[in-house]
């Protein structure tokens, strides 16, 4: 059981970082900033979280256990009931209503390769790879890392800020990606 004093450090820690992830770019972001404005020392903070990722996961979580409940036991298309096709694209919908509300966390937490060690992304690939076999798709494990990949933070990031495109626009492309599991 946390102690009562660790759960306060915990939630002003987590409070701030989601405060400065939200007002310059994760990356600019350092651990000292960090423990500043949660008023906490650099012993605390590294004790709980090791690095800046940790605690973009930590912020994550909540967000990504919430879909993932609804993939398992919500309202089809996303949830069971619906062909795979219409749960893949419901599936990308709500990554990118996601990545919209959260891309500041996601690219904290989700760069490079660090992207396939969270919990988070083996739930969404079992999810993909779960589709792509209820559509009988030859050979699914050769494409669930192409169709996760339009889902990448900085893949994201660049069609948002480089490419100027809407987030709808975004979410009707993937669907149409998403019609490869149509038969």
């Amino acid at each position: 059981m946390e102690r009562a004093d660790a759960a306060r450090n915990r939630a002003r820690i987590l409070e701030a970082a989601a405060q400065l992830f939200a007002e310059r770019p994760p990356h600019e972001v350092t651990m000292d900033d960090i423990a500043k404005r949660a008023g906490v020392g650099r012993g605390t903070l590294y004790r709980r979280y090791p690095d800046r990722a940790s605690i973009a996961v930590a912020l994550l979580d909540e967000h990504e256990r919430d879909l993932q409940e609804r993939l398992l036991r919500g309202e089809p298309p996303l949830g069971p009931g619906a062909p795979p096709a219409d749960r893949l694209a419901a599936f990308y919908a709500a990554m990118v209503d996601l990545l919209e509300g959260h891309s500041h966390l996601v690219l904290g937490s989700e760069l490079g390769r660090s992207r396939f060690e969270t919990g988070a992304y083996g739930f969404w690939r079992a999810h993909v790879r779960s589709l792509l076999v209820a559509a009988a798709v030859p050979d699914p494990d050769a494409l669930v890392e192409i169709l996760l990949a339009p889902l990448a933070p900085e893949v994201y990031d660049h069609q948002r800020t480089v490419l100027d495109l809407s987030p709808r626009q975004i979410t009707q492309a993937l669907g149409r990606l998403a019609a490869i599991l149509q038969r």
